[in-house]
């Protein structure tokens, strides 16, 4: 029975090694691919980056990592909000009257000339916005989760490998471990 458990210790100990090893591999490509992609898009951060971040984009800067990326969203859902006077998508109406102000009801919206209410261009520039900081937002998230991976991959290759030495001492013998003593000391009372 102790054979049995030996070689279902080394199993383990092999499966959390490969497990470990798997999940740095799929770590270390996802990070790399999720900055890649990041950098693929030619992002560059505007003007005014170096004031709305505190100093971590700078004007022109290309936005290349996760947290360039949640940044630089930062940035675009401050210049939205700027543009719309500080509403959000769902306190705007979907259409603008002749006097340009917006509106919800089809029937007080200005009309195009085949007769269809005007929509309201700010209104979609909240859509726009809300896809693309999506994304960038979604490319921090990929990111830490690569991280995340790698770091469980050490700590399972480090658990592999701990499991593989106990049961090599203690359930197979092949490793000696030392004997604990137990010392006693005697105390002297000064008088």
């Amino acid at each position: 029975m102790r054979k049995l458990f030996a070689y279902g210790g080394i199993a383990a100990s092999v499966i959390l090694v490969a497990f470990g090893a798997g999940a740095i591999v799929i770590g270390v490509n996802g990070y790399n691919e999720v900055r890649d992609e990041i950098a693929a898009q030619n992002i560059t951060a505007t003007d005014d980056a170096a004031e709305l971040t505190d100093g971590a984009l700078q004007p022109g800067q290309a936005i290349t990592t996760g947290a360039e990326a949640k940044a630089f969203a930062d940035i675009m859902e401050h210049h939205t909000l700027e543009s719309t006077e500080g509403k959000r998508y769902a306190e705007m109406g979907r259409f603008l009257t002749a006097s340009g102000e917006d509106t919800s009801d089809e029937a007080l919206a200005a009309k195009t000339a085949d007769g269809r209410p005007v929509e309201n261009g700010l209104r979609n520039m909240w859509v726009t916005e809300t896809a693309l900081t999506t994304a960038l937002n979604t490319a921090f998230f990929a990111e830490r989760v690569a991280v995340f991976s790698i770091v469980m991959g050490v700590a399972l290759l480090l658990t592999g490998i701990g499991f593989f030495v106990l049961t090599l001492g203690g359930a197979l013998g092949y490793v000696a471990l030392p004997k604990l003593t137990k010392t006693t000391s005697t105390a002297s009372a000064a008088t």
